[in-house]
């Protein structure tokens, strides 16, 4: 009797592990994990709060990741750290490039005037004309990586008329400080930083040349497997986006202490973003292919690529839905 009381308790507690890991694989696979950098429409979504009450309707959890970049971002979503981020328009270029497992899920419209190439207040150089043989430095990969290449073709010159330094933000700005470098690449905040408290010269901005936009991105296999979290996500950002564009000083007060920044310059980097999140367009996509095969061609990636092939498309089931 002893013996049948002891094997019918350890089947029983065999059945009660096995119903417990079964519970704790499908906590994980419930939990969205959204990486995020400190400035833009996911951290405000974050503050919010509103895509947690959301997806805890459909059981789903969401968990913050902050990286310090677009390129650290990706390489977390390649490894499956997270399942989904926000980046600049190159990084995802150079990310499918070295094979990661990526999909395109949405965009924010463009924001040319977002990113820049400055001088000193008191540089001689006038026009982009002149950058000839100057050091340039840039966060390499970036997305300003391609407005250099654009401005530099509607000016006449060649990539390789220049001499590109390649550093990140922090870096980049002491060494534009310093002098040691002509001119500097660089997107916002840091750029509107530069022009206030350095007074910096824009030499030129994306304006007819690089549309900056942003690009939401998922792990293949998350997007695949969760279509109807993306789209809610999506729908949400988006919300946020239309928010911020109508309320940009409230934007700025939740996000001037994030960035250590004061209030005027994080205005000027508020009203200069692109808001409004929307799925991806042939025309965004083609866009996209044009930097990919520029990029190909100046032999900064190692192999042609196909933008179309990673785009995220919402089933029709869940597109139709409300």
């Amino acid at each position: 009797m002893r013996t049948v009381i002891l094997r019918r308790g350890l089947v029983a507690l065999f059945a009660a592990a096995v119903s417990f890991g079964a519970i704790v694989q499908a906590q994980a696979a419930e939990t969205l994990r959204i990486g995020y950098q400190k400035y833009g429409t996911l951290v405000l979504l974050k503050a919010k709060g509103t895509l947690e009450k959301r997806l805890a309707a459909q059981g789903v959890n969401v968990q913050w990741t902050e990286f310090p970049g677009g390129p650290q971002l990706l390489e977390g979503l390649n490894v499956g750290s997270i399942d989904f981020g926000v980046t600049g328009e190159t990084p995802p270029v150079f990310a499918q490039a070295a094979g990661a497992d990526l999909l395109y899920v949405a965009y924010e419209p463009p924001a040319p005037t977002s990113e820049a190439i400055l001088v000193p207040k008191d540089s001689p150089i006038k026009s982009v004309a002149e950058l000839k043989g100057k050091k340039i430095v840039l966060n390499k990969g970036s997305n300003v990586h391609y407005l250099l290449v654009r401005a530099l073709e509607d000016a006449g010159l060649k990539y390789t008329d220049v001499q590109t330094v390649f550093l990140p933000p922090a870096d980049a700005r002491a060494a534009f400080e310093r002098g040691s470098v002509d001119a500097w690449v660089i997107w916002d905040p840091y750029q509107a930083a530069a022009e206030k408290q350095l007074q910096a010269r824009t030499l030129r901005d994306g304006t007819g040349i690089a549309d900056n936009h942003q690009f939401y991105l998922a792990t293949k296999p998350y997007a695949e497997k969760h279509p109807e979290v993306v789209k809610a996500l999506i729908e949400e950002v988006r919300a946020v986006g239309e928010w911020s564009k109508a309320n940009p000083q409230e934007v700025t007060d939740q996000v001037a202490p994030l960035l250590g920044l004061p209030a005027d310059i994080t205005l000027t980097s508020v009203k200069r973003q692109g808001y409004g999140a929307l799925f991806l367009t042939p025309a965004v996509v083609a866009a996209q292919q044009k930097i990919a095969d520029t990029f190909y061609q100046l032999k900064l990636i190692p192999k042609p690529l196909s933008i179309k092939d990673v785009i995220w498309t919402p089933p029709a089931a869940v597109a139709k839905a409300p």
